[in-house]
């Protein structure tokens, strides 16, 4: 039972990344249609600023939150600059867009920081906070920094007049348009907060995987499941959908002697799989009907 409880803590805590991985995605999913393949990237690109100027000698907290804002700015302007005249585009030119700009990224990281593990702190520190190791204080702060940011995104699109105007716009641009709202401008902090969300991704996790330039290329694919299996079109969904794939990875390579730790990727792309057999829209998400 201990064993049970300490993997389903820990599949919290890690689902916790999952999610804001799949939240990211889904939120530029919602503004282009299209799934965004350098998430990952972008999200390694700042926690290596993170380290960066923590190795520059700022504290934690002022580089995390000054990494936060770095990242809006790179991902306002990645929309601004490259998407924007993207956007009447083919999806194969879409697609080929998130390829090359996953390479630079993978690049230039490597280029800048090369491709030594580095690793990353915590502010939360190892000890353990509850029983003999069954959860410990990383894991803790994990999915206490998760709850707080969902919770600020949740009142940020529920009750500023940004948030309305950005769900709106996401929801339907034509007729957002029709009543003032910016459209252009709210794609394009759509963006920024996808950037910085992920940011709080890869910092996070960073203690736990270490910092490297292909770092985030497994969570990526977990963000991806959980945006699956929640639903593409429901934000809340992607939030579900991560925490659900984090539990059932970790009890599934922990009870499923054939799985272990080696396969426990492969449970991820099984669970896409069976959804979109299943259910297309994902579980929390609607079903789009056109009309002809």
């Amino acid at each position: 039972m201990e064993l049970f409880l300490h993997q389903v803590l820990a599949g919290l805590a890690t689902g916790g990344i999952y999610a804001c991985m799949a939240l990211a995605i889904v939120m530029i999913y919602q503004a282009i249609d299209h799934l965004n393949f350098a998430q990952g990237e972008m999200a390694m690109f700042s926690t290596f600023i993170a380290w960066q100027l923590i190795e520059w000698g700022f504290p934690y907290w002022a580089a995390f939150f000054l990494t936060l804002a770095i990242s809006f700015a790179g991902g306002y302007m990645i929309e601004r600059v490259i998407m924007r005249p993207l956007h009447n585009a083919p999806i194969l030119s879409h697609v080929a867009m998130f390829i090359a700009l996953f390479a630079i990224l993978n690049s230039a990281a490597g280029f800048i920081w090369d491709y030594q593990v580095k690793n990353f702190p915590t502010p939360f520190g190892t000890k353990s906070i509850l029983g003999e190791g069954l959860l410990s204080a990383h894991d803790a702060g994990m999915i206490g920094a998760t709850v707080v940011m969902l919770l600020f995104l949740f009142l940020f699109f529920r009750y500023t007049r940004i948030g309305l105007s950005m769900r709106a716009a996401a929801a339907n641009p034509e007729s957002a348009r029709l009543v003032g709202i910016r459209v252009g401008w709210m794609l394009a902090l759509g963006w920024g907060m996808a950037a910085s969300i992920g940011a709080v991704a890869g910092m996070l996790i960073a203690p736990v995987v270490f910092l490297e330039p292909n770092m985030m290329s497994s969570i990526l694919l977990y963000g991806f499941a959980g945006a699956v299996v929640g639903g593409l079109t429901s934000p809340a969904g992607a939030v579900v959908g991560g925490l659900m794939v984090g539990v059932i990875e970790n009890l599934a390579g922990t009870f499923i002697p054939v799985i272990g730790r080696e396969l426990k990727l492969t449970i991820a792309l099984a669970l896409i799989v069976l959804v979109l057999t299943v259910k297309p829209s994902g579980l929390f998400g609607r079903t789009v009907v056109h009309r002809v």
